[in-house]
């Protein structure tokens, strides 16, 4: 019979090596992340299998496997290491200083949004530390390790989208703010603008296309599948910033799409671009608006770091 232990007796800086090994299932990236040695690290390895009485990790050609009850732990310890974190940045103010905020925001909108935003959370929470990741692909494993508090992104209507909000997973609370379309940007001396604004023109001339969660293709080129056409892409950039960047210099007639808001940061960064409607029918119209959404784990709901930053985004963009 497995005798009980005190939890006094664990050094819970164990369970903090235990959570990045979890996350990293390597011993070397482990200790990188800690700065340690990796020696040190399969020494805390040890202590970990002797404390728990099973091996916990399984070596294998892909890295570390863990074993069930390792999994088991994984969303056990990422909700202990967030309750951790808000403790200790607490402090005998009424109200907290040192606080860390993470946001995951799509850009440019982080440029937008960073103004308002970090001046609201400064002033109710002072000398607190605000942090902006890109929204990416990894953004929704960063919000379940905790390594991001809330994320703001857009998501896609297309029944047959990927990014759909129907297909997040079941542990993630989501709220849509406002609803935008996607526009096309030119730039203002374009030769399209001289012609009538059509379908057939639009496809007339090459794309600059935005790599999206790592896809290349969104919503837009579903619906020109089902009407049997497909955009002439030319160039493939990495963020709405740098194709609208590139759309704006002249000596070429490539043209590219990127969200409504993006009109506020063209206005003034690129003021020689000008956008048109996608020119597709209500119908199709309505598969393209893209619903821009709040999104933060379920363990954070009574959270009340989360839920005043939830409420701060709610009153500053519901609006759009």
């Amino acid at each position: 019979m497995a005798m009980k232990r005190s939890l006094a007796r664990l050094d819970l800086n164990l369970l903090f090596t235990l959570q990045l090994l979890l996350q990293e299932q390597s011993v070397t990236k482990a200790a990188k992340k800690l700065s340690v040695t990796p020696s040190t690290v399969s020494k805390s390895l040890a202590k970990l299998r002797d404390w728990f009485d099973d091996p916990l990790f399984v070596n294998t050609p892909q890295g570390l496997r863990p074993t069930p009850l390792a999994s088991s732990m994984e969303a056990s310890l990422s909700d202990w290491l967030q309750i951790g974190s808000e403790i200790v940045s607490r402090r005998g103010d009424e109200a907290p200083s040192g606080v860390r905020f993470n946001l995951g925001v799509e850009s440019p909108l982080s440029l937008i949004m960073v103004d308002e935003l970090t001046s609201r959370i400064h002033h109710t929470y002072p000398d607190s530390k605000v942090k902006f990741h890109n929204w990416d692909y990894d953004s929704l494993d960063a919000i379940t390790r905790g390594e991001v508090d809330i994320g703001f992104t857009g998501r896609e209507s297309h029944p047959r989208s990927k990014e759909s909000l129907d297909l997040l997973p079941y542990f993630i609370d989501f709220e849509v703010l406002f609803t935008d379309l996607p526009l096309v940007y030119v730039r203002n001396d374009h030769p399209v603008l001289q012609q009538e604004w059509s379908l057939e023109t639009f496809l007339s001339y090459p794309h600059i296309n935005v790599t999206w969660e790592k896809s290349e293709s969104w919503a837009l080129d579903d619906i020109l599948i089902e009407l049997g056409q497909h955009r002439n892409v030319n160039l493939t950039m990495a963020s709405f910033e740098q194709a609208l960047f590139v759309a704006e210099k002249p000596g070429h007639n490539m043209i590219t799409t990127a969200p409504k808001y993006c009109q506020r940061y063209c206005n003034q960064l690129h003021p020689n671009l000008v956008a048109l409607p996608i020119p597709v029918d209500e119908e199709q119209q309505q598969k393209l608006k893209i619903p821009f959404t709040m999104i933060w784990h379920k363990r954070n709901n009574q959270n009340p770091k989360i839920q005043w930053l939830r409420d701060t985004i709610k009153s500053l963009y519901c609006n759009g």
